[in-house]
Formats: C-alpha cells, sequence, structure tokens
C-alpha cells in the first residue's frame, strides 16, 4: 500500500472507530433502563398502577361485553333465529285489527312452517294466590288461552311439573310463567299446589323457566284454549302466533306470512323475528361498552400523566448522574435514549400488569354468569400499544430536558 493510500485511509478508519464508540446497543440501553427503574420501586409502583387501572378497565369492559355476545350467540344458536313473531296490526283508525281464529292452523299447513302455535290474552279474568285476595291485587299476571304446541315452538323449559302436552287430560289446569310463579310465591308444584281463576280453583301442573324468545310470557298463567274457551270465555282469537319457518327460507316466509295469516287484510298483520329483539338489546349494550372504554381511556391519560410526571421528578434527581455521563462522554441522545427507555418500561409494565388483571376480571365476571369466557386478542394487543404509545409521549419531553442538561450545571450539584 502506498503512503498516499494509507494517509487517505487512517482518517476513515479513526472516523468508523469514533462512530462505534459513540454508538449504545439496545441491549446496553435496555441494561440502563431497568436499572433506573429498580432504584426507585415504591415511585414505579405507583406510576405503573395508574397505566395499570386504565388498561385493566379497557380490557375488562372489552371482555365482559365480548363474553356476553358470545353467550347470546349461543343462545340463539341454541333456540334458533328461524322463530317469526305474528301480532295483531293496526287499521287506518288506529284500532288492533283481530288475528283470524284459524291463523294457527292456517301456518301448520304450510310447508314452509315447521310448528306453529298462537296464545290470547283474556285480560277480563285475574289470577290469586288464594281466595281471599282482593281482585286489585292480581299482580299483572295475564291469563292467557294456549293454541298448539308453544312451549316446543318457543323452545321453553318447565322448571318444575310438567307441561300440558297435546291433549290435556284433568281439566282445569294451568302451568305458571317464572315472572307469575315468582309473583304468587310458587317455586314448586306439588299436587295441592292451587290458584284461584274467576271465582275457582285451578290446579297448577307446573312452572316455566324464562322464555328469552318471549319475555313477555313469562307474566302469564296458561290454559289450552279448549278450556279457556269452555272455563273463561275465550273467543279463539289469538293475539300472538308463533311461527318457525324453514332455517333456509326464513326471509320469504316473512314477507308472506302477513297475507297468509289474513289474506283479506295483509296490512292488519304486525310479522316480527324476537332474535331481532335481542340483537337489537344488545346493541344497545354496546353503546354503553363505548361510554366505559371511553372511561377507560381516561383512566389510561390519567395513568400517562403519572408516568410522565415521575420522570420528570426523576430527571430532576439524577442531574449528577448526567453530568457525570456527559463528562465521560455520552452525548445527549444517549442521556434522552436512556431516560424515553426506562419511560417505555414503566409503560410497559403497568401495561402488562393491567392486560393480566383485565382478563382475571373478565374470566371471574363471566364464569359467575355462566358465559364463555372470551378476551379478544386485538384487545390485548391495542392494550398494549397503547402502553407503548403512552410510555413514549410521556417520556419525551422529560427526555429531551434530560438531554439539554449542561454537564458544568450538572456536575457543579455533586
Amino acid at each position: 500500500m502506498s503512503a498516499a493510500s494509507a494517509s487517505a485511509a487512517a482518517p476513515a478508519s479513526a472516523g468508523r472507530a469514533r462512530a462505534r464508540a459513540g454508538r449504545v446497543s439496545p441491549r446496553d440501553l435496555l441494561g440502563l433502563g431497568v436499572f433506573g427503574l429498580r432504584t426507585r420501586p415504591t415511585r414505579v409502583v405507583l406510576s405503573a398502577l395508574g397505566i395499570a387501572i386504565g388498561i385493566a378497565a379497557m380490557i375488562a369492559v372489552v371482555g365482559i361485553s365480548s363474553s356476553s355476545q358470545a353467550a347470546l350467540d349461543r343462545v340463539l344458536a341454541g333456540l334458533g333465529t328461524n322463530l317469526l313473531q305474528v301480532r295483531p296490526g293496526q287499521s287506518f283508525s288506529g284500532d288492533d285489527v283481530p288475528l283470524p281464529v284459524d291463523a294457527v292452523g292456517v301456518l301448520d299447513q304450510r310447508s314452509d312452517v315447521e310448528q306453529a302455535a298462537g296464545v290470547g290474552r283474556l285480560t277480563d279474568e285475574g289470577v290469586y294466590r288464594s281466595d281471599r285476595i282482593p281482585a286489585a291485587a292480581s299482580g299483572g299476571i295475564a291469563l292467557t288461552a294456549v293454541q298448539g304446541d308453544l312451549l316446543s315452538v318457543l323452545r321453553g323449559q318447565v322448571a318444575s311439573g310438567t307441561w300440558f302436552g297435546a291433549a290435556p287430560a284433568e281439566l282445569p289446569r294451568v302451568v305458571l310463567g317464572a315472572t307469575a310463579a315468582a309473583t304468587l310465591g310458587i317455586d314448586e308444584v306439588e299436587p295441592t299446589t292451587r290458584v284461584w281463576i274467576a271465582g275457582r280453583w285451578v290446579a297448577v301442573a307446573g312452572v316455566l323457566a324464562p322464555i328469552p324468545l318471549a319475555p313477555d310470557l313469562d307474566n302469564s298463567a296458561f290454559v289450552p284454549a279448549a278450556a279457556a274457551a269452555e272455563l273463561f270465555g275465550f273467543d279463539g282469537h289469538p293475539t300472538q302466533v308463533y311461527a318457525r319457518a324453514d332455517p333456509t327460507r326464513v326471509g320469504s316466509v316473512r314477507d308472506v306470512l302477513a297475507r297468509a295469516v289474513n289474506p283479506e287484510n295483509p296490512a292488519g298483520v304486525a310479522v316480527s323475528r324476537p332474535s331481532d329483539a335481542l340483537a337489537a338489546q344488545q346493541a344497545t349494550e354496546d353503546s354503553f361498552t363505548g361510554l366505559l372504554l371511553g372511561i377507560g381511556g381516561v383512566a389510561l391519560l390519567v395513568g400517562g400523566i403519572g408516568v410522565a410526571n415521575t420522570m420528570v421528578i426523576t430527571v430532576l434527581e439524577r442531574r449528577a448522574e448526567v453530568g457525570v455521563r456527559r463528562a465521560l462522554g455520552a452525548r445527549r441522545r444517549h442521556i434522552r435514549d436512556q431516560f424515553l427507555v426506562e419511560s417505555l418500561l414503566l409503560s410497559l409494565l403497568g401495561g402488562t400488569a393491567g392486560v393480566l388483571i383485565g382478563g382475571a376480571v373478565t374470566a371471574a365476571f363471566a364464569l359467575s354468569q355462566g358465559w364463555p369466557v372470551v378476551v379478544p386478542v386485538w384487545a390485548v394487543g391495542g392494550g398494549l400499544a397503547a402502553t407503548v404509545l403512552i410510555g413514549g409521549l410521556s417520556g419525551l419531553y422529560p427526555a429531551s430536558r434530560a438531554a439539554r442538561i449542561p454537564p458544568t450545571s450538572a456536575l457543579a450539584a455533586v
């Protein structure tokens, strides 16, 4: 190698040596950050707690909402979404248009309808626990005539006793909805269990569990249509009809159901799907979920402010350390990176704790309600990403302030 080329290579190698000497490896930065946190454990725990509370709130809200949605989906999968409900519509004058007497029979004959059943409310009769209760104290229990196998159509369950079956044997008998039974104080059905209806004692055959797809029937006392006509003057017009459509043809059945039930006045028939009401209820709960997420976001912001405050105080307390490092050759970016890494580690520590706490709260609540435990992966990832963002923003100003400390003024405090 010539003297000229050697002299040209010397400055380049010296520059590379200085560049290597001026670098701080990620491992060293991580070690400095961990050391900075370990020297002040109490303050670190308190600052991380603010982040943890915000993340835990967000994870718990999202997890509980997702678990509730999963439980609803499981219920709908068991009950089916092919149930259609027919109600009386209104005429132009605003009066209800009665459903035809043969509405249930007409639907039973359709090939695209699997099952049909109906109920008719008897508004003039009350249901009482004994004959000594005043007529006005009925508790709002509705006496309801049953047409068809209502329990099978609604996928209802008997909590105690029995259902009537297709052909009731002894009359009169009544089956109580869950709310009606609770109002009357009847938990278990005994052979001697009776209620007082229209001046006569009526045997209680059974008590139903709550009916998710028809909660308005939970406050009913059910009587077979034949018995209702004979004993209580039921005129045969159903006030509600439920039909199980072919699952592959729900939309088409829904479109023609009104005309099938009342060909002369299809506008006087209202058709709905009860599962839509449950979905609407879930949508309402989702709006509250958004509100709670906002509250969790505020808590996370407060936690970020706490981290920023902790880092500012840390910078003030460690001016001497900064001065020594600057005097030993550390550059401004080294100081800045050190304190920024400390802030990120502090926030990540709080975020990890928050994810664990939020997941535990979700699991405890979901299991207590009998729901499946669902914690979305995106919520966990989003929570940790939020902590990194909060840590970076919270530590940016303190880190920049530490980098601007002159070595002379910092060493004067030693």
